[in-house]
């Protein structure tokens, strides 16, 4: 086999095991490494912490109610509809009113967290717990708070108050604003003679498993940021550690956590200027119900004084710009980590922050996408011009390469050596043609991760059928891209061939045949086949990568036919 046909090979055989196997195969195993090795060093940890564990464990583990006995306080901003019950004063009614179901006319808007009293209760709690020498009275879920009003909105804060009947004044303060931040001040006031200890503390508990993607490339269930290092939990991992759950102590005060979807995130702000250790955990019952929890450090409440404690709850849709607003102005380290950006991170956040400024120009992220695929090859364009310059050599050499190999063929050795020395004498690289291929590589999995991920491309229309960019063509091949009347929803999404996908695999097999034919009748055959295989493959891709796919594609052609026409005339 040629050195060019050998190199041609490796470069594609490259990109589909990457495509294919890269998110299944290569990242777990060093994942799960890791999981055990943190998980094993956590564990020697949680013995040092056994107290403050057990204490919040007997928060946890009260079963969900049946019966609310408290009024509901109505809940309204620009973004946010719901409620809050007096009775425990957990946050457990948030509708998100800018985000729907579907794209269908009167689909529901997003129910991101469920009442108590529902059946499959979502929500976040907040108090304090005392140290197991003392026995006090505390607010739990079964309190009647005394309400100032029915109603919190950005503009009208929510006092809440309780009194325990021993000396101890308990009131919250619920702040909200437009952008699915509630804020949540704690303030216990003592008339008592005794000191007493009090450590704050904050849940999220979700009953039942949800649906998820199942795609190893995206993370759903609990995470958090502890000593700046992102920690994600999947739903199996924190039920094998039951209720005792996983720890996390971090060495430096700050850290969040929470419970994420792949748009949509509840996740837990502590005060950042004091220490807290954070829990993760699964309570058995009726309906297993997952857990991520934060304690923060015991403070000492002195007779005729107050202590107070404030969190952050972040419930809402995942933008990006709003968690880099949240990053910086409630100093959260690593807050947009929230977003399953991956291993390219470093390309990921730019280029969506290069698409976002397009689309603003634009008015279209479809067209958006276009544009930055023109600006990718602009970029590599120096490196493709010396590639296709290469490959139109090679394709000229072609017929004295088959001769070599005709006379040569049974002597492999001077056969490299006689295709290496012509390769010299013609200042050409074999090799050339693999690294536009190679580059391309991570700008697709960072241009896949932007469309998969990002919440800003959910729902958004590019021309014609396309309604959705981050969700595959809709049309097919199997029912005439929709002029026969019948559904082709149950079939694989790879099955489902759309028009994009299609117009993907005729430019590819255009660009294929403008490369040097391999020799070899099995190559040949292979690379025939090769963009029947990627049409497949790539129809069940979000439509807006196999737009960006395609139009790749499209200017490769044309770059490669300017520069073959070129050094025709020139030559």
């Amino acid at each position: 086999m040629s050195p060019e046909n050998r190199n041609l090979i490796a470069a594609m055989s490259l990109s589909m095991a990457i495509l294919i196997g890269w998110q299944l195969y290569f990242v777990e195993p060093e994942l799960e490494a890791q999981r055990d090795a943190y998980n094993a060093e956590q564990a020697a940890q949680q013995t040092q912490t056994q107290t403050q564990t057990q204490t919040t464990q007997s928060l946890s583990d009260a079963a969900p109610l049946a019966t609310d006995e408290g009024r509901r306080i109505q809940i309204e901003t620009a973004n946010v509809s719901g409620s809050l019950s007096t009775m425990g004063a957990r946050i457990d009614d948030i509708v998100l009113t800018s985000y729907a179901e579907t794209q269908d006319e009167g689909a529901d808007n997003i129910h991101l967290m469920l009442p108590f009293t529902s059946s499959q209760p979502y929500f976040a709690e907040f108090g304090w717990v005392g140290s197991n020498q003392q026995q006090l009275r505390l607010p739990d879920e079964k309190t009647i708070w005394q309400s100032d009003s029915d109603l919190l909105t950005p503009d009208r804060p929510l006092t809440l108050s309780w009194d325990n009947g021993q000396g101890l004044s308990f009131s919250r303060v619920i702040s909200v604003n437009d952008d699915y931040l509630i804020t949540i001040t704690d303030r216990v006031a003592s008339a008592g003679t005794q000191a007493v200890q009090l450590s704050p503390y904050g849940l999220i508990r979700r009953t039942g498993t949800p649906q998820t993607s199942g795609l190893f490339i995206l993370h759903e269930g609990p995470l958090g940021v502890f000593d700046r290092t992102l920690n994600e939990e999947d739903y199996d991992d924190v039920v094998d550690a039951g209720a005792r759950g996983l720890l996390f102590t971090p060495e430096e005060a700050g850290g969040w956590i929470g419970i994420t979807d792949k748009y949509w995130l509840a996740a837990l702000i502590p005060d950042q200027k004091q220490k807290a250790s954070f829990t993760v955990r699964a309570l058995q019952g009726e309906q297993i119900r997952y857990q991520s929890d934060f304690l923060g450090q015991p403070a000492t409440l002195q007779p005729g004084a107050e202590i107070s404690f404030t969190t952050h709850l972040f419930a809402g849709a995942k933008r990006v710009s709003l968690l880099d607003r949240y990053t910086e102005e409630l100093n959260v380290p690593n807050f947009d980590l929230a977003i399953d950006f991956g291993w390219f991170y470093f390309l990921t956040k730019p280029f969506f922050y290069g698409l976002s400024v397009l689309n603003e120009y634009l008015g279209n992220f479809g067209l958006a996408i276009i544009a930055f695929t023109i600006g990718v090859r602009l970029v590599l364009f120096p490196l493709a011009n010396k590639s296709y310059k290469s490959m139109g050599k090679m394709r000229e050499l072609a017929p004295r390469v088959q001769k070599m190999r005709e006379e040569y063929g049974e002597d492999k050795q001077r056969l490299q050596r006689e295709m290496m020395s012509l390769y010299k004498a013609e200042k050409v690289n074999p090799a050339a043609g693999c690294l536009p291929i190679l580059l391309q590589i991570p700008v697709f999995f960072s241009l896949y991760k932007v469309l998969y991920v990002s919440i800003e491309m959910r729902h958004a229309p590019f021309y014609g059928w396309i309604e959705d960019l981050s969700a595959i063509d809709p049309t097919s091949i199997f029912n005439l891209f929709g002029l026969l009347p019948y559904s082709v929803d149950m079939l694989p999404q790879f099955l489902s061939i759309g028009v994009w996908p299609i117009l993907m695999g005729i430019s590819m097999a255009i660009q294929m045949r403008m490369n040097p034919p391999p020799p070899d009748p099995v190559q040949a055959k292979i690379f025939q086949w090769m963009p029947v295989f990627f049409t497949f493959l790539l129809a069940g891709f979000p439509a807006g990568l196999v737009i960006y796919w395609t139009w790749n594609n499209t200017l490769s052609v044309a770059q490669q036919w300017w520069i073959t026409r070129n050094m025709k005339l020139s030559g």
